[in-house]
């Protein structure tokens, strides 16, 4: 599996992925995914293998109340590629990119009935902050994790 930065023609496969991944009205829009991608606040890291997009990360960043933090909207590995530990990989690598733009804290929201993305949150050291009613369509509740940067974050590991 090759990890890179995402370029601008990957757009098209990066959003088969969020297809195959999400089903409406679940998954972002391709306006919202555009504006996610583009933004010079943020990180999206790619998984490829043999030229297909296996997998996708993206990382944003802001300032708020004079502390930089990052937020991950999606990390996303296609069906036939989960397990592989792309997921993994993909979200090591938002976290350096977070890191390496000043942020101190990295958190997300997770549907609570999505135990395979909690199990992975919860072993790279995220801690659970809340839970979110009617946060995803159809009322599904998030759960809502961070993790501190810097010192206290691995990222090779």
């Amino acid at each position: 599996m090759e990890y890179r930065l995402y370029k601008p023609e990957d757009f098209e496969a990066v959003y088969a992925v969020e297809e195959a991944c999400f089903e409406p009205p679940f998954r972002f829009g391709r306006g919202a995914m555009r504006k996610l991608v583009r933004s010079e606040h943020a990180a999206t890291w790619i998984a490829a293998e043999d030229g297909h997009i296996a997998g996708f990360a993206i990382v944003e960043w802001a300032e708020e109340a004079g502390l930089k933090v990052a937020y991950i909207p999606t990390i996303e590995v296609a069906p036939a590629k989960r397990g592989s530990g792309t997921g993994k990989k993909l979200l090591q690598l938002i976290e350096q990119s977070a890191q390496q733009a000043g942020a101190r804290v990295i958190w997300l929201h997770v549907d609570e009935q999505n135990a395979a993305a909690i199990r992975l949150y919860e072993s790279h050291r995220y801690r659970r902050e809340g839970r979110q009613t009617d946060f995803y369509p159809r009322g599904r509740a998030a759960l809502v994790y961070a993790k501190p940067l810097g010192l206290a974050s691995n990222p090779s590991r």
